[in-house]
């Protein structure tokens, strides 16, 4: 009985053993395949991707301002009428692009009738002048006259033709046409952008208003509106950021190249003065800005491009490449972004590669391994 008993321990003992010998090896075995597998970037991901190295710079901040569009005043021509009187023809209308000296309007007056009359008497002048000079000289050679009446004779010669080379001149500044018409033309090529005359209107003579604006508007000016709270962090030179409403998306940048040192005593704001090229026309006088400066903070930081970092449920994220099976995604923790720069405080060291190009991608397709 006892040697039953023995062998029956014996048997329940191997049999114990081989069941958590098994159950170890399946243990040991489930753990395996729960690793996680190596991740290596694919073709695709690979071609598509770019890295950016972390650095230490300097911290910009961005002061986003408001303003409008005007003109460039050193290309900017006021015209206005030299004479009064009647206008009979309007050749060029608001927004029209205008070549220099070409015809604006036609002005038929008094005035240019009296310059005509001075023309035509000092042409007859300089016309007896010179035959009486003639016919003197003539006398002279024959000792008939003395050398003091050839003196005379070309001294009013002399005066005549100053007579005639003054009125010329007053025609050529004021553009004389037919008869008495005055014609008013382009000083510069550019855009008509102010015009405050019509067919059949009477010009006064003491008219102090611009009948004409010309601006050529190859470069226009943006003024933004800077609060006085803001007043120390712009300054000459800095760089802005010009957005429209009709362009969005488009970023047209310039620097500021003039502070208005005065501020206005009802908004409280003081003006910057921001010069843009214009070469498509497309910023036009009198549209709504957005003005974005960038200023130095005097501190400097880790930097990386903006686009590398990614948000997952409210945390920020970049992935750390070293090589192509060797990438890490990583949080951290940011100062700000401003510029296309993301300033980080912790969770990146110098030198380190972030990718910065399709960066979503490669986190989803690392963090779906």
């Amino acid at each position: 009985m006892k040697h039953i008993l023995k062998s029956s321990a014996l048997i329940l003992g191997a049999g114990t053993a081989a069941i958590l010998f098994n159950g170890c090896s399946e243990t040991k075995q489930a753990a395996v395949t729960t690793m996680p597998s190596e991740f290596c970037l694919s073709d695709t991901l690979s071609s598509m991707i770019k890295v950016d190295t972390a650095s230490i710079q300097e911290v910009h901040s961005s002061l986003n301002l408001s303003g409008k569009v005007t003109f460039e005043d050193q290309k900017v021509f006021k015209i206005f009428p030299l004479v009064g009187g009647h206008v009979v023809q309007v050749k060029a209308e608001l927004g029209d692009y205008v070549q220099k000296g070409q015809t604006l309007a036609v002005i038929k007056s008094g005035e240019v009738a009296d310059f005509e009359e001075q023309m035509m008497t000092a042409k007859t002048n300089l016309l007896l002048a010179q035959k009486n000079l003639d016919v003197t000289q003539d006398m002279f050679d024959a000792g008939l006259v003395s050398e003091r009446d050839l003196v005379m004779a070309k001294q009013e010669k002399q005066n005549a033709e100053a007579g005639l080379k003054r009125i010329k001149k007053i025609f050529s500044i004021y553009s004389i046409g037919n008869g008495s018409e005055y014609v008013i033309k382009a000083p510069a090529a550019g855009f008509i952008v102010e015009k405050k005359v019509n067919t059949d209107m009477q010009v006064r003579p003491d008219n102090a208003d611009n009948l004409f604006t010309i601006s050529n508007m190859n470069a226009i000016w943006i003024l933004a509106n800077v609060y006085e709270t803001d007043i120390a962090k712009v300054k000459m030179g800095y760089e802005a950021e010009v957005t429209a409403l009709s362009y969005p998306g488009k970023v047209f940048k310039g620097k500021i190249d003039k502070m208005f040192n005065v501020l206005d005593p009802d908004t409280r704001v003081m003006k910057v003065r921001v010069r843009l090229d214009n070469a498509d026309f497309e910023l036009k006088p009198e549209m709504f800005a957005n003005v974005t400066v960038r200023y130095p903070e005097n501190r400097t930081l880790l930097s990386i491009p903006a686009d590398a970092v990614v948000m997952e449920k409210s945390r920020k994220y970049v992935t750390v490449y070293r090589k192509r099976c060797d990438i890490e995604t990583r949080e951290v923790q940011l100062y700000q972004t401003s510029g296309g720069r993301a300033y980080v405080l912790s969770g990146l060291k110098e030198g380190e590669q972030v990718v910065s190009n399709y960066p979503l991608l490669v986190f989803q397709a690392y963090n779906s391994k």
